[in-house]
């Protein structure tokens, strides 16, 4: 006796028809060529300048940067730029001072920072509104309102001149603190009453509880801090004095003087250089930073 397996019966039309992505899916036609239009502008915005000031820092000699004969595309494309900067220029010690003071900076922001959120998450402590009113107040004033009190401060710490004067101000900032504050106030309660009752400590329940479920806010806090630190061009052009100590942002400044011609595409590429760094921070930790909010872990 010989038994037929049945094949099972072909989807119908109309479910097929469901399984497959169709245009309302993702909106009407008109609302996605004006969501493209919109990306589309924006690309060009934020990522048009670097694309133009790479481009440019590659044209050959007889190139224009500027002007109606100059091309976006270069004809000639040259290295000349790279090397004359590196020449010319002690792009290395600019770039030693540079991470030195973006590392001091990050370190004093992460400790200082998730120290005083974590603090300041806790309901049971006096003056913490205090505290919180102070902070926020000092983010109502600018950099600029307090430049002449603060150098003065620098100075008379004999720290003019020094690139521990460069990284005082950008020891710990309120923003950050507040940062830190918001990612360990998503911690459950419920969750730490757990670990008090297994006998955690107030240091074990920040290092092993909290830390590792606020790694995405710390990495937002690492990438600002150096990308501030790194960018800044204001405070060590009033601090620093000797081209020894200069910062890279500084160091390049010199580019636009009349003592290197005031060469466009040099200009040009002292831009692009400096921009690498923070370009490579970022490919780096693109893949933590979006996954860092979901991450780690509450076992002690």
């Amino acid at each position: 006796m010989t038994t037929t397996v049945e094949k099972p019966a072909a989807a119908p039309v109309e479910k097929r028809r469901r399984l497959m992505p169709r245009w309302r899916d993702y909106g009407r036609p008109r609302e996605l060529i004006v969501r493209y239009l919109l990306l589309t502008f924006v690309l060009l915005i934020t990522v048009g300048p670097l694309v133009w000031q790479l481009l440019s820092s590659l044209k050959g000699a007889g190139e224009d940067v500027f002007g109606a004969g100059a091309s976006l595309i270069p004809r000639h494309p040259s290295l000349r730029a790279y090397r004359e900067i590196f020449d010319q220029v002690p792009v290395w010690t600019y770039i030693r001072n540079s991470l030195f003071v973006a590392v001091l900076s990050i370190t004093s922001q992460l400790v200082f920072s998730t120290m005083a959120g974590y603090m300041l998450s806790k309901p049971s402590w006096k003056g913490r509104k205090l505290v919180w009113v102070l902070l926020m107040a000092s983010m109502m004033f600018p950099f600029e309102s307090i430049m002449v009190s603060l150098f003065l401060s620098i100075r008379d710490m004999g720290l003019v001149d020094n690139l521990v004067g460069v990284w005082v101000p950008g020891f710990v900032a309120a923003i950050n603190v507040l940062i830190m504050r918001a990612a360990f106030l998503a911690v459950p309660r419920e969750i730490e009453d757990a670990a008090m009752l297994d006998g955690a400590g107030e240091w074990k329940r920040f290092r092993y509880l909290y830390l590792p479920s606020a790694y995405g806010a710390i990495l937002v806090v690492t990438i600002n801090t150096f990308i501030s630190a790194w960018d800044d061009f204001l405070w060590p052009l009033i601090v620093l004095r000797s081209e020894e100590q200069f910062t890279l942002t500084l160091g390049l400044a010199r580019l636009q003087t009349s003592s290197f011609g005031y060469d466009q595409r040099m200009v040009m590429a002292g831009s692009v250089i400096s921009v690498i760094p923070v370009l490579v921070l970022f490919v780096i930790t693109q893949r933590w930073f979006y996954r860092g909010v979901a991450s780690g872990a509450v076992k002690l």
